[in-house]
C-alpha cells in the first residue's frame, strides 16, 4: 500500500467522522495596547483529534474580550465575552461540515489587581463549513466577582472546539507564550463602606417639650451631627446638633414638641441620609391634654411585634444536566414568608448568598447561579413589598425583596425566585450542593 494512498484514505475517514482538525497559516503573537476592548493575535498551538491522523499546527488566533460593566466596584459580578473572531482552524478537507455542530469552551486571564482564569462556554452554534474553508468564529461568556481594587487586565487564554457529529471529539488550542496581549482593562473600586452609625435614647417617651438624651457610637470623628425627630417617613421641626469627639461618640439633648413624632434620628450632613444616619430609634409623645370636666379619657395600646421569616423547607433538587452539555440546572426557590408586624416607620430588605458547589475533587463557581424574584403582598398590608432584580446571585450576595420605609410600615409578604445554576460544558460528573443563606434585616 502506497503512502500517498493511506493518507488519503485516513483524512477521507476523519471528514466522514466530523473531526474538526486544524489546517492554519503559521504567524507570532501581536501585541496589543491595554485600556478600551480591542482585537488581539497571539501564537496558539492547537492539537487535532488523534484520528485525523495529523500532528499539531501552530498558528494564529484573533480574539476580542469584552465585559458587561468596566468599572465594578469590590463584591460586583463582570459579565465577560471572549469572541475568537478568527480561530487558528479551518476544514483541512474538501467534505462540507454542517451547522451547529461545534460548542466551545475557554478561559480569560486575569491580571493587574485581580489574578485567575475565568472559565467561558460557548453556544452549541455555528454556520456549515465548506470544504477547506476557514472555520468561523464564536463567542464564549462567564461571569467573575470582583475581589480587588485597581485595574485589572483581561487577556484571551485557552480554548477548546468541540463538535458532535458522528462522534463526540475536542480540538484544544493553548496559548503558545502565556499570557496572550491584553484585550481589556477594567478598573474597580472599592466597595462602599457599611454605615455602623447607631444611637441610643435616655428613654422611649415622654411629654411634650420634654428632653429625650441621645447617644451613638461610629460617627465620623469631629463631625456635626443633627439630632431630629421624626414623624413616621417625614423630619419634624424638633432638631438639635452636637460634635462626634474623637471616637466617633456623641452625646447630648434633644427637646421633643411635637406630638406626632414617632422616633427619634441622628444624622451628618446637611439634611438625613441613611448612608450617613443612624435610628429612627421609637420615641413617643405622651398626651398630656387636660381631660375636660364630665370626661372620660380611654386609652389602649396596640404591642409591637417583630420582623420575622419562615420558609417551606430547606432543600431544593435542581434540575440534572448532562456532561458535554452543561447549562442550566433550573429549580424553585422554596416560598419564603416574611412578617414585619414592627408597626414602625421601617422597611426591610431580604438578601441571599450562595457558597461554591462542591463535589468530590470539583466545583461549580458560586457566580454561576441567578436567580429572579418574585413578591407577593398580602391584602391589607400597610407595605409593598418589592422583587429584587433578576440576576446573579453569587457569594457577594443580591437582594431577593425588600419593602421601603414610610409613614407605618408593615404586612405579610411570599417570596419566591426561580433558580437558574449555570453548569460548564464539561464540569466533572457528580453530586453538587451549596448552601443558600437568606438574611432579613
Amino acid at each position: 500500500m502506497s503512502t500517498t494512498g493511506s493518507t488519503t484514505r485516513r483524512r477521507r475517514w476523519a471528514a466522514l467522522l466530523g473531526v474538526t482538525a486544524l489546517a492554519v497559516a503559521a504567524g507570532g503573537a501581536l501585541a496589543a495596547p491595554a485600556g478600551a476592548a480591542t482585537n488581539v493575535d497571539f501564537a496558539t498551538h492547537c492539537i487535532p483529534p488523534a484520528v485525523a491522523g495529523i500532528p499539531p499546527i501552530d498558528g494564529t488566533t484573533t480574539a476580542i474580550i469584552t465585559v458587561d460593566n468596566a468599572s465594578p466596584k469590590v463584591g460586583d459580578t463582570v459579565k465577560v465575552t471572549y469572541k475568537v473572531v478568527t480561530p487558528a482552524a479551518s476544514n483541512p478537507t474538501s467534505i462540507s461540515l454542517p451547522a451547529d455542530i461545534m460548542t466551545p469552551s475557554g478561559k480569560v486571564t486575569l491580571g493587574g489587581a485581580q489574578t485567575g482564569d475565568v472559565t467561558v462556554v460557548g453556544e452549541k452554534k455555528n454556520d456549515p463549513v465548506a470544504g477547506n474553508a476557514p472555520f468561523p468564529g464564536f463567542e464564549m461568556t462567564g461571569t467573575f466577582t470582583v475581589t480587588a481594587p485597581g485595574a485589572i487586565t483581561l487577556s484571551p487564554g485557552d480554548y477548546n472546539i468541540h463538535t458532535s457529529y458522528v462522534l463526540e471529539l475536542d480540538t484544544p488550542c493553548t496559548v503558545t507564550n502565556p499570557p496572550a496581549p491584553v484585550s481589556e482593562t477594567i478598573t474597580a473600586a472599592d466597595a462602599p463602606q457599611p454605615n455602623t452609625r447607631a444611637i441610643q435614647l435616655g428613654s422611649a417617651s415622654g411629654n411634650p417639650g420634654d428632653s429625650v438624651t441621645v447617644t451613638g457610637s461610629n460617627f465620623t470623628p469631629g463631625a456635626t451631627v443633627t439630632l431630629a425627630g421624626r414623624s413616621g417617613a417625614s423630619q419634624t421641626g424638633d432638631t438639635a446638633t452636637v460634635t462626634a469627639d474623637a471616637s466617633g461618640a456623641i452625646s447630648g439633648p434633644l427637646v421633643v414638641n411635637d406630638k406626632t413624632t414617632t422616633g427619634v434620628v441622628a444624622y451628618e450632613g446637611a439634611a438625613w441620609s441613611s448612608d450617613l444616619g443612624a435610628g429612627p430609634a421609637a420615641y413617643t409623645v405622651i398626651d398630656n391634654t387636660p381631660i375636660p370636666d364630665n370626661a372620660q379619657k380611654l386609652t389602649t395600646t396596640v404591642n409591637p411585634g417583630k420582623l420575622s421569616m419562615s420558609q417551606a423547607g430547606d432543600s431544593v433538587t435542581l434540575k440534572a444536566v448532562d456532561f458535554g452539555k452543561g447549562g442550566p440546572s433550573t429549580g424553585d426557590l422554596r416560598t419564603v414568608t416574611v412578617q414585619d408586624f414592627r408597626g414602625g416607620p421601617a422597611g426591610w430588605s431580604l438578601t441571599g448568598k450562595v457558597t461554591d458547589f462542591t463535589a468530590p475533587g470539583a466545583k461549580i463557581d458560586a457566580g454561576q447561579l441567578s436567580w429572579t424574584p418574585a413578591c407577593v403582598t398580602k391584602a391589607g398590608s400597610p407595605s409593598t413589598c418589592q422583587a429584587g432584580s433578576p440576576g446573579t446571585v453569587g457569594s457577594s450576595g443580591a437582594t431577593l425583596a425588600s419593602a421601603p420605609a414610610a409613614t407605618l410600615t408593615g404586612g405579610e409578604f411570599t417570596v419566591d425566585a426561580q433558580l437558574s445554576l449555570n453548569v460548564p460544558q464539561f464540569t466533572a460528573p457528580g453530586s453538587y450542593s451549596g448552601v443558600l443563606t437568606l438574611t432579613l434585616s
